[in-house]
């Protein structure tokens, strides 16, 4: 109020020295840019007052710092601050670092998972025995009893079938390849050989293929996972031959068709065979069997190291 009355008696004033000094310089610059932007806000008129302008000169620089501040990166903290961004900026860098620059990382064990695979079933029945024994009913009781067995010790077990369906070669391999730390083990039943043994086999090895595309064909799949399938199959074989009379002690090979498109370690379980004489004699041997597999698996799982991509042509070493 004394300011407004001062103002109005001295014409010659602070109203007169305001359009000569510095000041009023700044403030028509602010005039048509700040004032302008901010006139909705303030109610400013077409004709603003001289106070009124200062007001917007000021309210608008004021405006300006808090952004500019805003904008401004974080310099608090002091010597934790900045000790802080140097650790946090390294860890970028080292995980940034390619793998011929840094220390490879430790491998990851990981086997949780068992895929039981009991062979045939639906319309195909497999191996039959002259005594009604078909291979489809009776190797889905070794794989239930399997099962068990490996529940029992820890693992995850999926079962490509339980009940008499036959899913085709390729859904069977998927249950596998679906699976992050997985192994794939396929039952079956003879239809000849020495009554009360089991044996084991592992797909062969396939030529080298000239793959100028770096992709692995599904029917290769099983390629870079042999030496962990071997492994994984003498373990198993040699628990089986302490079991079973005249069981070889070393595993075999065979172009399973269930093995080809797994992409991961895989084998095939059979017995002999349905030619028995009595079923009983095929019952005697489930829990064997079970205990045998789940054993070789215990055994197998603290080597077993959770496969990156292969690189084509190469094998996943375990």
């Amino acid at each position: 109020m004394i300011v407004q009355q001062g103002w109005r008696r001295k014409s010659g004033g602070f109203a007169s020295a305001l359009k000569i000094s510095p000041l009023r310089r700044r403030i028509q610059f602010f005039q048509p840019t700040m004032g302008f932007r901010f006139g909705i806000l303030l109610s400013v008129r077409s004709s603003p007052s001289s106070w009124r302008i200062l007001a917007d000169g000021i309210i608008g620089a004021a405006l300006c710092c808090i952004a500019i501040a805003r904008a401004a990166p974080p310099q608090t903290g002091g010597t934790n601050y900045q000790a802080a961004k140097a650790v946090q900026s390294a860890g970028n860098t080292m995980s940034q670092q390619t793998p011929g620059n840094s220390a490879p990382l430790p491998p990851r064990t990981g086997l949780n998972t068992v895929v039981l695979d009991p062979a045939h079933g639906g319309t195909d029945q497999g191996a039959r025995g002259t005594e009604g024994i078909s291979e489809s009913d009776e190797v889905l009781q070794f794989a239930t009893a399997t099962k068990k067995a490996l529940e029992a010790q820890g693992f995850q077990v999926i079962l490509t079938r339980e009940g008499n369906d036959n899913p085709s070669f390729d859904d069977r391999s998927a249950r596998a390849n679906a699976q992050r730390g997985a192994v794939f083990i396929t039952m079956h039943i003879a239809s000849t050989g020495l009554t009360g043994t089991a044996r084991v086999y592992v797909e062969p090895d396939a030529p080298q293929a000239n793959n100028i595309t770096g992709l692995i064909p599904w029917d290769r799949a099983q390629t870079p996972f042999l030496s962990l399938s071997r492994k994984l199959g003498d373990l198993v074989q040699q628990e089986l031959s302490k079991r079973f009379k005249g069981s070889p002690d070393t595993l075999q090979t065979a172009p399973v068709r269930q093995l080809r498109t797994t992409a991961a370690p895989a084998i095939a379980v059979e017995i002999s065979s349905v030619s028995v004489k009595e079923r009983a004699e095929l019952d005697r041997m489930v829990p064997g069997v079970a205990d045998a597999i789940a054993r070789g698996l215990v055994e197998f799982r603290p080597t077993y190291v959770v496969p990156t991509i292969p690189v084509p042509g190469e094998s996943v070493q375990p």
